[in-house]
């Protein structure tokens, strides 16, 4: 019997596998591929975001078809390659999408632009440390680690090369069976996953701040997911 393919594609932090600790289990059950997106390689120099390149290595993940769980800055090539090859997903899950280009218009994404887009415009100007250190603080309202090691040094320096999301060309996914989870933390993400459930999408909270996957509540909400869209046999 074919196993059914997943593919897992990870946000500005950790990529890969590290991107997805409480997911590994799922390795025994179905065909998991744990993306690494353009500029992630792990010991090389980061490069620039490219929309086009993500929302490719995605299509080509896929396969003949399968299944995307995709987390935050991720949310967009998830989407993306769902647009372009709709036929290829069976269903999508969405865990705290930074789609903000579908809201920019909306009150909690104008105000997060507002807040952060200074920044953005003066990055150039700035150390990877202190890109850091205040990207953090103005979304997360804490305190960034001094970046010690040279992975740390690196993912600094990746996260300053980044586009802003709402500069992304997202539309709509048609027709793909789609949840969004959000952690009940951040105006923001609410208003992004309510955008989405208009246009079809189920909404689910699940407590656990940015990372709801990383819970139980989180993780059964994906694992019943993609058992509910799992094609025959599966």
């Amino acid at each position: 019997m074919t196993q059914e393919r997943l593919v897992f594609v990870h946000g500005s932090g950790s990529f890969g596998t590290a991107a997805w600790p409480t997911q590994h289990a799922l390795a025994s059950s179905y065909d998991c591929l744990y993306l690494r997106r353009h500029g992630f390689e792990a010991g090389a120099d980061p490069l620039p975001t490219d929309f086009a390149a993500d929302q490719h290595i995605v299509v080509d993940a896929l396969g003949e078809g399968g299944h995307v769980v995709a987390h935050s800055q991720g949310a967009i090539s998830a989407m993306m390659a769902a647009v372009e090859r709709p036929e290829l997903v069976r269903s999508l899950i969405l865990i705290e999408p930074a789609c903000l280009s579908l809201t920019a218009d909306l009150p909690a994404t104008a105000a997060h632009r507002a807040l952060v887009g200074p920044l953005y415009d003066r990055r150039d100007s700035l150390s990877d440390e202190a890109f850091l250190q205040e990207f953090v603080r103005l979304v997360f309202s804490t305190e960034a680690r001094h970046p010690a090691t040279s992975e740390a040094r690196r993912a600094a320096h990746r996260l300053r090369l980044q586009s802003p999301p709402w500069e992304a060309p997202l539309g709509i996914v048609p027709g793909v069976p789609t949840l969004i989870i959000t952690g009940g933390w951040e105006p923001l993400y609410e208003e992004i996953a309510d955008y989405l459930a208009v246009t079809g999408a189920r909404h689910v909270v699940a407590p656990g701040a940015h990372r709801p996957q990383d819970t139980p509540d989180g993780d059964a909400l994906i694992r019943e997911f993609i058992a509910e869209h799992a094609g025959p046999g599966a």
